[in-house]
């Protein structure tokens, strides 16, 4: 797998954000939604060569689908959202990934 294939995009949330903000010693933490094959060696790699930082440690989770339902004027419609996995990934002290500098 590639890199393009490995990192589907970055997440940007008020709670990563806080996450970030918690973390001591100067580390940056960032999330991305990844390939679920991947593995933490190939996220790290991938995220290494495509931003090029140092990445210390990479944590995964694996979001289920929900099933959902709602009401409309002639019936009722279930769905099921998607499901993905998740990358939270710690960079070594000082270095920093900036996704708005070239807007």
């Amino acid at each position: 797998m590639d890199q393009t294939s490995i990192l589907k995009r970055p997440l940007m949330t008020e709670k990563m954000t806080g996450l970030t903000d918690k973390l001591k010693g100067g580390k940056e933490r960032y999330a991305f939604i990844v390939n679920k094959r991947a593995n933490k060696i190939q996220i790290a790699e991938a995220v290494e060569k495509m931003y090029g930082v140092s990445v210390e440690a990479v944590n995964t989770m694996i979001y289920r689908g929900k099933v959902k339902t709602r009401y409309a004027k002639s019936k009722v419609m279930t769905g099921r959202t998607n499901s993905y996995k998740k990358a939270i990934v710690t960079l070594v002290e000082g270095d920093f990934i900036d996704f708005y500098g070239d807007l």
